[in-house]
């Protein structure tokens, strides 16, 4: 009986492995993306007027418009500052969790990072609702110490959606960084140390750029929620904040005007992958860098 080659069932199991993982891309990313951009370059909803053609309209309405170049300018600004925050925050109980020499107290520190995860998304941010609003917890305390007369205007501001968002947020960075410093063996710091240099000058030379990985890699999953955010931008800031998102949903749900929702949303993946490229660029010149 003849047998089959190595390569040939190796090659078969391979993309049996990877045929759910296939699967799904493909139902979930591939499929529905497609049918956004190929409405971001209709004229009308093929499926109801047979007569809907091919346009650049709502692009151009984008490029036109310095409006909606301010609302994405506002989008990754929001982004941007939650990763800063984030990984200002994240990064030290990362450490911490991953230096700490006691297992129980390691495991402790990560039960308090993931639990706040159990909670919904929703739950959480109209925590922070009550915390921010006129006769919420922070403008109370203060009226009652004196410190204030009239309630601080927080709710709506950038500050306070920024801070909502990295609560959500950071445990994310956490979990990425503390597995990658994990990974670094503390005798290398150890020994930059008995070299003469000191404890910060040993963590930021050694430590510090083990970690780049983990770092680019926490980054990127934080900036690519934060830009994509829907719930807590419109909850904490109203309308006073905007973002990319809302305005997606402010086209589908009340003007119903699905082509120029799945334009926004086309620009709004662009950067969802501009920035996938540029961590992968950034991540093989760290590796080029290691070598």
């Amino acid at each position: 009986m003849p047998q089959s080659e190595p390569g040939t069932t190796s090659g078969l199991t391979a993309a049996l492995m990877l045929a759910p993982a296939g699967l799904l891309f493909l139902l979930f990313f591939a499929i529905p993306f497609g049918v956004m951009a190929m409405m971001s370059l209709l004229t009308a909803n093929p499926l109801v007027q047979s007569n809907a053609g091919f346009t650049l309209q709502h692009y151009e309405r984008i490029a036109g418009d310095v409006f909606y170049a301010e609302v994405l300018w506002q989008t990754l600004r929001l982004g941007l500052l939650t990763t800063v925050l984030s990984l200002l925050l994240g990064y030290p109980l990362a450490f911490l969790i991953a230096r700490a020499r006691r297992p129980l107290t390691r495991t402790l520190l990560l039960m308090a990072v993931i639990a706040p995860m159990v909670m919904g998304l929703v739950v959480r941010t109209y925590a922070w609702l009550g915390m921010f609003s006129n006769t919420g917890v922070i403008n109370g305390t203060l009226m009652k110490l004196g410190i204030i007369a009239e309630p601080l205007a927080i709710l709506g501001s950038e500050a306070a959606v920024v801070v909502a968002l990295c609560h959500i947020y950071v445990p994310f960075m956490i979990l990425t960084l503390t597995g990658v410093i994990a990974r670094i063996d503390p005798k290398l710091e150890e020994a930059a140390r008995g070299m003469g240099a000191s404890r910060i000058r040993a963590f930021l030379e050694v430590t510090l750029p083990l970690s780049a990985p983990g770092i680019l890699a926490g980054a990127l999953l934080v900036f690519a929620l934060a830009i994509s955010a829907y719930v807590t931008p419109i909850v904490i800031g109203g309308y006073e904040i905007l973002t990319l998102p809302m305005l997606i949903f402010q086209q589908v749900s009340s003007s119903f005007n699905l082509g120029f929702a799945g334009a926004l949303g086309v620009v709004l993946l662009i950067v969802a992958l501009v920035l996938v490229w540029a961590y992968g660029r950034a991540m093989r010149r760290v590796a080029e860098g290691a070598v």
